[in-house]
């Protein structure tokens, strides 16, 4: 795999942050066209060394050039800060990821759905009483939380970014889709799939990064984007 090279994000960055309608860009609000500076070599290893895992090699070559979060897709990507000696990724739903679980593989390919086969949502005609309906509702949503908020449905996975609406995007760090990004789509009642390209490629990190810069400079700046 061809290593990326990311020294053009920065001057389009700027180039973003200057452009007429860079203000309507969803999401460029909250990171505001910047990105924290990189990691060093020993930062990353002491944050590799901590998860137990060597992060994608597109996601980590990110990291040591070009920023360690901040500007990319929707709200922007989950930095990662070192608090109080331990490497953490910080942003809404950056605690999805369980960082003890990153080295232990994500075994699914294709799209699934963890709430799949559980029993339909109790129907209120089918109660005799309010109080037993609420029982029945109580169960149902007990059980549900506890099938689909398993954990073993993430291990693996490191969210990288909140789209809004409780939706968010991973890339997986284990198993067999590793260096790709997957979607979690479970608050919309959905569960979690592959992102792919327009031709149905799976969508590695620098893949879903410059999809999303492109779109950005279109966006901001109708017309060819820059070189």
């Amino acid at each position: 795999m061809t290593r990326p090279d990311w020294s053009d994000v920065p001057a389009r960055l700027a180039r973003l942050a200057a452009a007429p309608g860079a203000v309507e860009v969803f999401g460029s609000s909250a990171h505001g066209w910047e990105l924290e500076p990189p990691l060093t070599a020993e930062e990353l290893a002491e944050v590799e060394a901590q998860l137990q895992v060597e992060l994608p090699a597109e996601y980590r070559s990110f990291l040591l050039e070009a920023g360690r979060g901040g500007a990319g897709p929707a709200y922007g990507l989950f930095p990662v800060r070192r608090l109080d000696g331990r490497w953490q990724w910080e942003g809404d739903g950056a605690d999805l990821t369980d960082l003890g679980a990153l080295s232990r593989p994500f075994s699914h390919v294709e799209a699934f759905n963890p709430a799949d086969g559980l029993p339909a949502h109790p129907d209120e005609d089918d109660y005799d009483s309010e109080e037993a309906f609420t029982a029945a509702q109580d169960a149902h949503w007990e059980q549900y939380e506890r099938l689909v908020f398993a954990p073993e449905h993430s291990g693996g996975l490191l969210y990288l970014c909140h789209l809004g609406c409780a939706l968010r995007e991973a890339l997986v760090v284990s198993g067999p889709a590793r260096g790709l990004m997957w979607a979690d789509d479970i608050a919309e009642g959905g569960g979690f799939r592959p992102l792919r390209d327009d031709d149905g490629t799976p969508v590695g990190f620098a893949r879903w990064y410059r999809c999303w810069l492109e779109a950005a400079e279109e966006e901001a700046s109708p017309g060819p984007s820059p070189a």
